[in-house]
């Protein structure tokens, strides 16, 4: 009876605190305001294991990770043209996410997992066309708001 007890609640401490990741959208947008090709929001700052659900608002969008721009032993990923994809971070880090098709056009959005303070060196080291460094800048000023 004492065993069964103490596996029910180890089994509702585990499967209480999966419970606990939250899933937050974020839009693929043609325009939002004055912006145009647009992750809405830019930047989001998440707990490691949350979900993030990329919806495209407009068709001709995709989500992925930049090479480069998230943590070293994170999974990168890569979302279909025009198609929702759900993405779970489970590692701490910044990530750089990206619409490839409007990457040059500045499509660029900043995923803060877990207890991030500082931009790591190289984060924007690699090659990134002007529009999407000057977005990537912008979104890296809300880090420690």
């Amino acid at each position: 009876m004492f065993r069964t007890l103490t596996t029910a609640l180890v089994l509702t401490t585990l499967l209480g605190g999966a419970a606990l990741a939250e899933t937050v959208e974020v839009k693929m947008l043609n325009t939002s305001g004055k912006e145009t090709m647009v992750f809405e929001p830019a930047f989001v700052k998440i707990a490691a294991g949350d979900t993030i659900r990329f919806v495209p608002e407009d068709k001709g969008h995709n989500a992925e990770s930049i090479k480069g721009m998230m943590p070293a032993d994170a999974e990168p990923f890569k979302g279909k043209i025009s198609k929702e994809v759900e993405v779970t971070f489970d590692k701490d880090g910044l990530y750089g996410v990206e619409c490839k098709p409007h990457f040059a056009m500045g499509m660029v959005m900043t995923v803060a997992v877990g207890d991030v303070s500082e931009v790591p060196d190289d984060f924007l080291a690699g090659r990134i066309p002007p529009k999407a460094k000057k977005r990537f800048e912008e979104q890296l000023a809300n880090l420690n708001k």
